[in-house]
């Protein structure tokens, strides 16, 4: 039977196209990866500092209605705190390397029983440190002031904001995010207070200024926390 040239082309053509999709149907689908999941936080490696005040506290115990500073290192380095204040019973209940969210945790230990007349917080640089966004960060906060509220609806908290340090200059911008978030929530709800001490570390160009810190680069020597304590004076109780 004599096919005609254009339709035997036409036919080829049609078969191919067949032959093609059963092969492409035919390939395995790849399996998009399920995105990580983030490590739970370790609460626990903090046990040890917790149980430190517990100790502390059984053997002197501390003082009610003073003034409590909690937070990272930069409170747990914070030695002429009682000095840079004084006439104000404070308390030093900071333990080094911790985010917002250990604060909230242990807040029944180191925040609960000492009846506070203020409470001062100053984190999370470590929490941006460790990857998370500044929107996450103020949610915590966010979740620290309800965990106090729950035991203490009048007393005041302060944050202390963020301010740059050398070591870590290219985070700056996701603190100034942060502070300005916490800045907004406060301006809104009663008790609470923003301690803008962001600009202590820079010079009148916007940089950074490496002599308030020590060898780290990351930690303020006795020049920053002169700085520090200038921001933090005229906000506490009279």
């Amino acid at each position: 039977m004599f096919i005609p040239f254009m339709h035997y082309s036409l036919l080829a053509t049609t078969v191919l196209s067949l032959l093609m999709a059963n092969l492409v149907s035919a390939e395995p689908a790849v399996a998009t990866p399920a995105p990580k999941k983030a490590a739970p936080h370790d609460f626990k490696k903090w046990k040890g500092a917790i149980d430190a005040f517990e100790k502390a506290d059984a053997k002197s115990p501390a003082p009610k209605q003073a003034v409590l500073f909690v937070g990272a290192s930069t409170i747990v380095r914070w030695k002429s705190l009682a000095q840079d204040f004084p006439g104000t019973v404070v308390l030093n209940r900071g333990f080094g390397g911790n985010e917002i969210a250990d604060s909230t945790y242990y807040a029944d230990k180191i925040i609960f029983p000492y009846d506070p007349k203020m409470i001062f917080l100053r984190a999370g640089g470590n929490d941006i440190h460790s990857g998370k966004s500044p929107e996450n960060v103020f949610n915590d906060f966010k979740d620290f002031v309800a965990k106090v509220r729950s035991k203490f609806p009048t007393v005041p908290i302060a944050y202390i904001a963020q301010s740059p340090s050398p070591a870590r200059w290219n985070e700056r911008e996701a603190g100034d995010k942060l502070n300005k978030y916490v800045a907004e929530y406060i301006q809104s709800n009663k008790n609470l207070v923003f301690v803008d001490d962001a600009k202590i570390s820079l010079d009148a160009s916007g940089q950074v200024r490496p002599e308030l810190f020590v060898e780290d680069r990351l930690h303020f020597n006795e020049a920053g926390y002169k700085l520090l304590a200038e921001a933090v004076r005229p906000h506490l109780p009279k």
